[in-house]
């Protein structure tokens, strides 16, 4: 099939920003250049890093990009913004749908693969034949929004990576059967357990028990809690945590009123809190190998985060929280599932020090976590993901 991949407008692909929507597009991408299935066509934003990127080789994959930034293109978005008002989305990202859809008028497609975006749906249902398909990541569709009933009508397949985005698309249509999960999946050949330990370049010391916690600094993915949790066990001084990512993605250092509250916060334990800010997505193993326990504590309903995959397949034990998908990536057997409720924080200081104290505990969940983590490679995912499309 001639398939056409619409991206969300914020980052670019190959994820040369990371991004773990973009990351999981790549692994699609990367099977499909493997296995000769589909002739693929991605439409992203411009970043420069792109430009020597081996993916643009490849002869069944093909990009296309808008330039988003520059004073030329900015220029040209708010001339957009001020003559299209009551757009589904930002008009940035609006803007970038309008530059693609330049491009399909001139183009036939099978399929258009709409990643995490349904709301593109209602511009391009009026401009081609192709059947439309979500990849739904977020909360992007259910019968709370905008035009919920016309967007989803308007796909053929809608692909979603938990079970809880799956139900909530269906409360559109209880009788939903176009809508199909399809688990992410990370390298496996990049988190394992043979990655580096160098907790010295960190000043930390062997008997030292680190937690660490990844992904973005917000106050969704709890880190605040964790924390309140880090003041409770003072007096354990050689409990540690390293905070690995920053608010938004890339090189992001805008300060805000949660970082402000945050660091605060995080001031009593300047000598047990380590914050790496944003690293690149190849350097994560090793800043995860240096850890003891990975603490996932979300506190909104996370949909699928490759962040507790990453874990498991590095061998170590979880804290996370019963949230969104989290329940279907992790078992009871190499994980500790808490419940977001007042208790919380108390609750989180609890797991982590019956980790500490019980070693045997950790390694049996390591060992689980080991053998789970084969269930989502890579692979596996962009297999099934291509599997959903036959027969469309």
């Amino acid at each position: 099939m001639k398939i056409a991949v619409l991206t969300s407008g914020i980052l670019s692909v190959p994820a040369v920003q990371g991004g773990a929507v973009e990351n999981l597009v790549d692994f699609y991408l990367e099977y499909n250049e493997l296995h000769q299935i589909h002739d693929i066509t991605v439409y992203s934003v411009w970043h420069p890093d792109v430009k020597k990127h081996p993916a643009l080789l490849s002869e069944v994959n093909h990009y296309k990009y808008i330039k988003m930034n520059g004073w030329w293109n900015k220029l040209r978005k708010k001339f957009y913004q001020k003559t299209h008002d009551k757009e589904y989305y930002h008009y940035s990202i609006e803007y970038f749908l309008h530059e693609v859809i330049k491009d399909i008028r001139k183009q036939h497609y099978d399929v258009i693969i709409l990643e995490n975006r349904p709301g593109y749906a209602l511009k391009l249902e009026e401009i081609t034949d192709a059947k439309l398909i979500y990849h739904l990541h977020n909360e992007k569709l259910d019968k709370k929004a905008v035009h919920a009933q016309k967007i989803y009508d308007a796909a053929t397949l809608i692909l979603t990576v938990s079970d809880y985005i799956k139900k909530c698309v269906q409360t559109i249509n209880n009788k939903d059967c176009k809508t199909k999960t399809i688990h992410n999946g990370i390298n496996l050949a990049v988190f394992n357990i043979n990655a580096m330990n160098n907790r010295s370049a960190l000043g930390l010391q062997d008997e030292d028990f680190v937690l660490v916690f990844s992904g973005r600094v917000n106050r969704e993915k709890g880190i605040m809690e964790l924390i309140e949790a880090m003041n409770l066990l003072e007096e354990h001084q050689n409990i540690k945590l390293m905070v690995i990512g920053s608010t938004f993605y890339g090189n992001d250092t805008n300060e805000n009123a949660f970082t402000t509250e945050l660091k605060a916060k995080a001031e009593p334990l300047q000598e047990r809190i380590i914050f790496t800010g944003f690293l690149p997505y190849s350097n994560i193993p090793d800043y995860l190998r240096m850890a003891d326990v990975a603490v996932i504590p979300s506190v909104w309903d996370d949909p699928f985060p490759t962040t507790v995959l990453e874990a498991q397949a590095m061998g170590l034990p979880i804290i996370t929280t019963r949230r969104g998908g989290i329940p279907e990536e992790v078992t009871e057997k190499n994980a500790i599932l808490l419940d977001t409720d007042e208790h919380f924080v108390e609750s989180l200081a609890a797991a982590i020090l019956d980790l500490y104290n019980h070693p045997e505990e950790r390694e049996q969940m390591a060992a689980a976590g080991l053998e789970r983590a084969k269930l989502f490679d890579k692979e596996t995912y962009a297999k099934n993901f291509f599997k959903a499309l036959e027969g469309i």
